[in-house]
């Protein structure tokens, strides 16, 4: 008698609840994977925090999701990524996939030759980011504008409205006045307020995140798992911040995704 085979646990970290919007592409395009999120709200933002600080956490977070069983880490996170992906590579036996704002499709789709990348002032001010935008945007004016608001804002649950829509148009407007007709969002957080951002651009313009991509990255990095027949996968999602908090979150930020969720008593 063969053994059933057993579907891959995907661990995913974040500042926050911002890496939900990466778990959500995730779930969709590997449904019978088991992912165990943990975001460090306690700590959050990372973006105004010192590389160190970052790197620190994020080695604590990640030796906490192998503690779990976790086979793949995911870093849903601009900031984190741009400060303690290399470490990590070099530290652990496991995949460990990051994220990158999305300069080159947008470099590809812009027609004014201007984009405005939304991002965290970490992500902005890396060299990692530098360098994407030399490889990848070359003879494309790249505008970056830094969006603290909008992780504050997803934090506390606020999406739409009209808080929400003036701390976007803030954002948003000296981008349009530039000529940018590709909006990058450059932080995890952020695709969560992509209604307000679409409403409040050009209609021809368009708005890019890498949450599918990442999703692409973490499937082809895993074995693949076929006749598994499961009534669903198991989500579970911690939080160094206030469960109850969480709790309110999750049924705005993951519509119709079942997940348990619990506190990490993470120092």
């Amino acid at each position: 008698m063969s053994l059933q085979p057993t579907p891959p646990k995907i661990g995913i970290l974040d500042s926050g609840v911002g890496g939900l919007s990466v778990l959500r592409e995730i779930h969709h395009l590997l449904p019978d994977a088991d992912i165990h999120y943990l975001g460090d709200s306690a700590w959050c933002p990372y973006g105004n925090k010192a590389p160190e600080v970052i790197l620190d956490r994020v080695v604590t977070i990640t030796d906490y999701l192998l503690g779990k069983g976790v086979e793949i880490i995911v870093i849903a996170c601009n900031s984190a990524t741009i400060h303690a992906v290399g470490a990590l590579r070099a530290t652990y036996p496991i995949p460990i996939v990051g994220m990158e704002p999305a300069v080159k499709p947008a470099a590809a789709l812009t027609r004014s030759g201007v984009i405005g990348v939304l991002a965290t002032e970490a992500s902005i001010a890396g060299e990692k980011f530098h360098q994407l935008v030399t490889q990848h945007a070359n003879g494309v004016r790249v505008i970056t504008r830094p969006c603290p608001r909008f992780v504050e804002l997803v934090e506390a649950g606020i999406l739409s409205g009209p808080e929400a829509e003036s701390a976007v148009r803030k954002a948003i407007d000296p981008l349009v006045e530039s000529g940018a007709d590709v909006f990058v969002l450059g932080c995890t957080h952020y695709p969560f307020l992509r209604a307000v951002v679409e409403k409040m651009t050009p209609a021809e313009s368009h708005v890019v995140d890498t949450g599918p991509a990442v999703a692409k990255r973490v499937a082809s990095l895993l074995e693949p798992v076929s006749a598994i027949h499961r009534e669903r996968s198991e989500i579970h999602i911690e939080t160094t911040g206030g469960l109850e908090q969480l709790d309110l979150l999750l049924p705005k930020l993951l519509p119709g995704i079942k997940a348990t969720t619990a506190k990490a008593e993470i120092s």
